[in-house]
């Protein structure tokens, strides 16, 4: 039988994660494996898909489920436990939890174990672009994805700075300070030269969008990171590129994530 992998989330129109594991299973001659989509619209329908596939051995997670599988996990390691947001699951049937449901069978349930590999493969792409004036970031976004980069952005002493369309108003202690797009003007993107565009706007077929944010303030001090992939050049990384600006879109994030849970999985 085939040890499977796959990727959950919905919809599932393009996948890198696919491609990548189809085209590293031929380069590298690995035999005995699988990738496979499983769009998921509600994650309360993973147990049963779970049933369906006892063959499956871990999966990628993406929008819209990276913190709502949380509660699905039994174990969360360090990195993913910080961020609060998953995106690899190894899944242990050899550990398997009974069934309470005798109706079940005997095999019982999967032990699911919670990774973030985002994380990762974000710090090790960004790292080797970053200047000494990259002291502070705007982070475009506040989703699942946004997590993993506020993490390595902390890890890194980078000041982090939230734009969100309904900034949230919350002044306790820790808290990660938001604004709305309408407060960005030239004296901000100027002091926060690093942005990181967190948010699917640009992705393909929706080419013609982007980010609300000046960017005719932009210079040749502007990081510019998207972690959109397809296009490679969104119309986010086009506007900061006329402006001098360095851009990096999310496919080196997404390679590197992608081997680090490999490794997750095979080890």
């Amino acid at each position: 039988m085939m040890i499977q992998f796959g990727l959950i989330g919905y919809p599932l129109s393009h996948s890198f994660s696919k491609e990548y594991f189809a085209s590293k299973f031929q380069q590298e001659h690995i035999s005995g494996y699988d990738y496979e989509l499983f769009p998921l619209e509600k994650i309360e329908d993973l147990p049963s898909l779970l049933s369906r596939h006892p063959e499956l051995a871990g999966l990628n997670v993406t929008i819209p489920h990276k913190i709502n599988v949380l509660p699905y996990l039994q174990h969360l390691d360090e990195t993913a436990n910080a961020i609060g947001a998953v995106n690899t699951i190894k899944i242990s049937r050899a550990d398997a939890v009974p069934n309470e449901n005798p109706a079940a069978g005997s095999v019982g349930n999967p032990v699911l174990s919670g990774y973030n590999t985002d994380a990762y493969g974000f710090q090790k792409s960004l790292e080797p672009l970053l200047q000494p004036w990259h002291k502070k970031a705007l982070i475009l976004g506040t989703g699942g994805a946004s997590r993993a980069v506020l993490y390595v952005l902390e890890k890194l002493g980078i000041t982090p700075l939230f734009v969100s369309r309904s900034p949230a108003r919350d002044t306790s202690p820790g808290h990660t300070e938001q604004i709305a797009y309408s407060q960005l003007d030239a004296a901000t993107v100027q002091e926060y030269p690093l942005i990181i565009n967190t948010t699917p706007l640009g992705t393909y077929p929706d080419t013609d969008n982007c980010p609300a944010i000046p960017y005719e303030s932009f210079s040749e001090r502007n990081l510019l990171y998207d972690l959109v992939y397809n296009p490679a050049e969104t119309l986010f990384l086009k506007k900061g590129k006329e402006r001098g600006a360095t851009i990096i879109n999310g496919l080196e994030m997404l390679r590197l994530q992608a081997e680090k849970a490999w490794k997750i999985w095979t080890t």
